[in-house]
């Protein structure tokens, strides 16, 4: 699947949504990829999560970790593709756990699947979860690649795990206090999973 065809299951299912939106990173943005959207369809989720797991198939992943709530479908759908067991990490008191029995065993080679890696900061937080059990991360992935011009210049790695997405795409985005939407007093949204507690 290429990039277009990746693009086409956003515009197809109105995915990609213009405004004044906070991203999980903190970054503030004009546009913002709600990935939920395309993964509501099973079809669309199977068929992006066996594209991922066709990029991630040579790094011999024996599970997939997904940071909770965004890599969830995509996690699992990427497992399904790579034909391992999917498991996912949620947030405790702001840091990332494994609960609900799940856990990795010594020396296991683990794949970190998200939905949209922007600075890499979930990613790199399931990382340190995953050593912390002893495990190794192999490789990392995720739909969509919007990290920043500064960070997508470091190549396909982060963190020196190799990275894979299915669609890198630029995409404005400012410091809170250098951002011009907020300038402008335009009120801003916090879409992301990471800020839904924030807002009850």
């Amino acid at each position: 699947m290429n990039a277009d065809a990746v693009l086409a299951h956003f515009t197809e299912t109105e995915a990609l949504l213009a405004g004044h939106f906070k991203l999980s990173s903190g970054l503030h943005s004009d546009r913002y990829l709600q990935c939920a959207k395309v993964l509501q369809w099973p079809e669309r989720a199977t068929a992006l999560g066996a594209a991922l797991a066709a990029l991630l198939k040579p790094f011999g992943a024996d599970v997939v970790v997904s940071p909770a709530m965004g890599g969830l479908i995509i996690g699992q759908e990427t497992g399904r593709g790579l034909g391992t067991r999917a498991i996912f990490a949620e947030r405790v008191e702001g840091v990332f756990d494994l609960r609900r029995g799940f856990g990795l065993a010594h020396g296991e080679r683990v794949a970190v699947i998200e939905d949209v890696v922007t600075t890499g900061k979930s990613t790199r937080e399931v990382f340190d979860l995953v050593r912390e059990a002893g495990a190794t991360p192999v490789a990392c992935g995720a739909i969509v690649d919007r990290r920043p011009p500064a960070l997508a210049r470091a190549g396909d790695v982060l963190d020196r795990v190799p990275l894979r997405t299915l669609l890198p795409i630029e995409v404005a985005v400012w410091e809170p206090g250098a951002c011009p939407l907020c300038g402008k007093g335009i009120p801003v949204e916090a879409p992301g999973s990471r800020h839904l507690a924030k807002k009850g």
